[in-house]
Protein backbone atom coordinates (compact mmCIF):
# COMPACT_ATOMS: atom_id res chain seq x y z
CA UNK A 1 0.00 0.00 0.00
CA UNK A 2 1.48 3.11 -0.87
CA UNK A 3 0.96 6.84 0.33
CA UNK A 4 1.87 10.39 -0.32
CA UNK A 5 3.78 12.12 2.17
CA UNK A 6 1.23 14.60 2.02
CA UNK A 7 -1.62 12.40 2.67
CA UNK A 8 0.92 10.98 5.63
CA UNK A 9 1.32 13.69 7.28
CA UNK A 10 -2.44 14.27 7.36
CA UNK A 11 -3.65 10.83 8.26
CA UNK A 12 -0.87 9.57 10.06
CA UNK A 13 -2.70 7.78 13.09
CA UNK A 14 -4.31 5.85 10.23
CA UNK A 15 -1.44 4.62 8.48
CA UNK A 16 0.08 3.58 11.90
CA UNK A 17 -2.79 1.73 12.62
CA UNK A 18 -2.59 -0.19 8.64
CA UNK A 19 1.22 -0.74 9.76
CA UNK A 20 0.45 -2.16 13.12
CA UNK A 21 -2.44 -4.38 12.04
CA UNK A 22 0.64 -5.98 9.26
CA UNK A 23 0.18 -4.06 6.43
CA UNK A 24 3.60 -2.48 4.50
CA UNK A 25 2.63 0.98 3.90
CA UNK A 26 5.54 2.67 1.40
CA UNK A 27 5.98 6.53 1.93
CA UNK A 28 6.41 8.22 -1.67
CA UNK A 29 7.52 11.42 -2.59
CA UNK A 30 6.25 12.87 -5.95
CA UNK A 31 5.57 9.08 -6.67
CA UNK A 32 8.98 8.00 -6.15
CA UNK A 33 8.94 5.55 -3.03
CA UNK A 34 11.08 7.19 -0.23
CA UNK A 35 10.44 5.21 2.88
CA UNK A 36 8.59 1.96 4.57
CA UNK A 37 6.35 1.84 7.46
CA UNK A 38 5.92 -1.34 9.02
CA UNK A 39 4.53 -2.68 12.53
CA UNK A 40 7.14 -4.14 15.01
CA UNK A 41 6.40 -7.41 16.70
CA UNK A 42 8.61 -7.18 20.04
CA UNK A 43 8.91 -11.39 19.77
CA UNK A 44 9.64 -11.54 16.19
CA UNK A 45 12.01 -8.83 16.26
CA UNK A 46 13.93 -10.83 19.42
CA UNK A 47 13.95 -14.30 17.73
CA UNK A 48 15.38 -12.37 14.05
CA UNK A 49 18.53 -10.78 15.96
CA UNK A 50 18.44 -14.28 17.57
CA UNK A 51 18.73 -16.30 14.40
CA UNK A 52 20.96 -13.90 12.57
CA UNK A 53 23.43 -13.89 15.63
CA UNK A 54 23.00 -10.02 17.01
CA UNK A 55 21.71 -11.37 20.50
CA UNK A 56 22.02 -14.22 22.57
CA UNK A 57 19.97 -15.63 25.04
CA UNK A 58 21.48 -15.87 28.50
CA UNK A 59 23.48 -18.85 29.67
CA UNK A 60 22.39 -18.36 33.46
CA UNK A 61 19.57 -15.89 35.26
CA UNK A 62 20.63 -12.35 35.49
CA UNK A 63 21.76 -11.69 39.08
CA UNK A 64 20.21 -9.86 41.35
CA UNK A 65 21.51 -5.63 41.94
CA UNK A 66 23.72 -5.07 44.79
CA UNK A 67 21.58 -3.26 47.26
CA UNK A 68 23.22 0.53 47.47
CA UNK A 69 23.76 0.06 43.20
CA UNK A 70 22.51 3.23 41.48
CA UNK A 71 21.22 1.68 38.40
CA UNK A 72 19.94 4.55 36.63
CA UNK A 73 23.23 6.84 37.17
CA UNK A 74 25.21 3.73 35.80
CA UNK A 75 23.12 4.24 32.25
CA UNK A 76 23.01 7.95 32.55
CA UNK A 77 26.77 7.88 33.19
CA UNK A 78 27.35 5.37 30.05
CA UNK A 79 25.36 7.59 27.73
CA UNK A 80 27.32 10.73 28.57
CA UNK A 81 30.59 8.32 27.51
CA UNK A 82 28.62 7.29 24.14
CA UNK A 83 27.96 10.55 23.66
CA UNK A 84 31.39 12.31 23.74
Amino acid sequence: MEVAVSALRAELRQWIEAARSGEDVVITERGIPVARLSGIDAADLLTRLERDGLLTSPDSPRPAAHPTARPAQAVSGLVRRLRR
